[in-house]
């Protein structure tokens, strides 16, 4: 297993450099080589490293999430909650209306087979998309209107809303006895108590911090180490309080940008260091849990479901952005940031596989399911962020007094992959 971190450490950090080089993002290069590297291409990786994927993709997002809530500012969020909260929910119905329509005639499933693959494909990556907004925000491009803290608090609960409408529907689907009311109301509740202990942790790690002065690296370790077990928490919890622990990871950054800001900036930096290495095995692995056999049964019906589907998404979207503030090309920089999928769709695409099977029902829908979710991800995380990275830098504007910073910050970025 350590030699296979090592060649995909040596490998992603190559295949970062190249992509830039060809102006694409990094992150894409990495989902590639995952794709290369995994036990349906070439299959190098070590059985330790497939073994403990979830784990170390976990680590990963926790890493980059944790840095997404040092970004956010408390006036940010004033200016977009509630079209936030428009964003975290209304795309992801429309998406998956969509899909629940489609599936019949294009797939052959249910009309409830296909709900099931809506509540799949219809979650944004925070994987994909939260990294490209934290690098637009250091870079203090569209600071003025909040627009990558819009995009990185509506993808956040976008993931709670549509896990939680699976969780429902396969729960329906294969008989299991729930209660709904309790499920719905879980949504609003696993967002409240995520982002309340989130809080409560953040100000107590404030507290520590301020009367025992220990060296940012053992803050840093710390606020990871409590951040892990927080989602430890949440899958212990699962059945007696809703708690959606990664919006609570989220919170801690942002209570202690609140109360200590220069705090703040010397962890989030300390986890910038720590998310180079983070990213490489976070898209890797992504990439490794693409199964190309699967994506060629999907086949162009799978393909059209999901192009269909994310158009309907896209109207979902700017639907949420006509009372805002923001213009048209803006408003499209948002549509285009909520398309890549990749992070929900290799944790649960096989999930209603399994369920199928565990019932003792005819599994056909499930790997159909399957399919398509592994199709999604090949489909739409490469391009995504692509076009992400090139609207971006063409949209997003940096205010006058920022603009030496952000080019100052880019330049810098390049030269760290020149050195290689």
């Amino acid at each position: 297993m350590a030699s296979t971190l090592a060649e995909l450490i040596l490998l992603g950090l190559l295949a970062d450099w190249a992509f830039r080089k060809l102006h694409l993002p990094g992150l894409v290069g990495m989902l590639f080589l995952g794709v290369l590297a995994g036990p349906y291409v070439l299959d190098f990786m070590a059985p330790g490293m497939l073994d403990n994927s979830a784990d170390l993709r976990l680590i990963a997002l926790i890493v980059i999430l944790l840095r997404a809530g040092f970004e956010l500012s408390r006036n940010a969020l004033n200016r977009v909650g509630g079209t936030a909260l428009l964003l975290s929910c209304v795309p992801a119905i429309v998406e998956g209306l969509a899909v629940t329509a489609l599936g019949p005639p294009l797939l052959g499933l249910t009309y409830l087979q296909s709900a099931i693959l809506g509540s799949v494909l219809s979650a944004v990556s925070p994987a994909v998309v939260v990294p490209l907004m934290i690098r637009f925000m250091e870079r203090r491009m569209g600071a003025e209107k909040g627009i990558p803290t819009l995009i990185l608090a509506a993808s956040s609960i976008d993931d709670v809303f549509v896990i939680v409408i699976y969780s429902v529907l396969i729960g329906f689907y294969t008989g299991h006895e729930l209660n709904l009311t309790w499920k719905l109301a879980g949504i609003p509740l696993s967002i409240i108590t995520g982002i309340m202990v989130g809080l409560a942790f953040g100000a107590l790690f404030v507290r520590l911090f301020t009367r025992f002065n220990p060296r940012a690296t053992k803050r840093v370790l710390l606020v990871l180490g409590a951040s892990i077990l927080l989602v430890r928490v949440e899958h212990a919890l699962e059945d007696v309080v809703p708690f959606a622990a990664l919006l609570a990871v989220m919170a801690i950054g942002f209570m202690i940008l609140e109360k200590q800001e220069h705090m703040a900036h010397e962890i989030s930096a300390k986890l910038g260091k720590i998310w180079v290495f983070a990213e490489i095995i976070l898209f890797t692995m992504v990439g490794a849990q693409v199964n190309v056999h699967v994506v060629w049964q999907a086949g162009l019906a799978g393909a059209a479901l999901i192009v269909l589907a994310l158009i309907a998404r896209s109207l979902g979207t700017y639907l949420c952005l006509l009372g805002s503030d923001l213009e048209m090309k803006e408003r499209m920089f948002v549509v285009i940031s909520y398309l890549p999928k990749a992070t929900v769709q290799a944790a649960i695409g096989g999930a209603p596989l399994v369920a199928m099977h565990a019932a003792g029902m005819d599994t056909g829908p499930g790997e159909t399911i399957l399919a398509v979710a592994v199709l999604s991800i090949v489909l739409t995380a490469p391009l995504g962020a692509w076009a992400i990275n090139v609207t971006g830098n063409r949209v997003l504007k940096v205010a006058s007094s920022d603009k030496h910073d952000a080019l100052d910050a880019v330049q810098e970025s390049e030269g760290d992959y020149d050195v290689l």
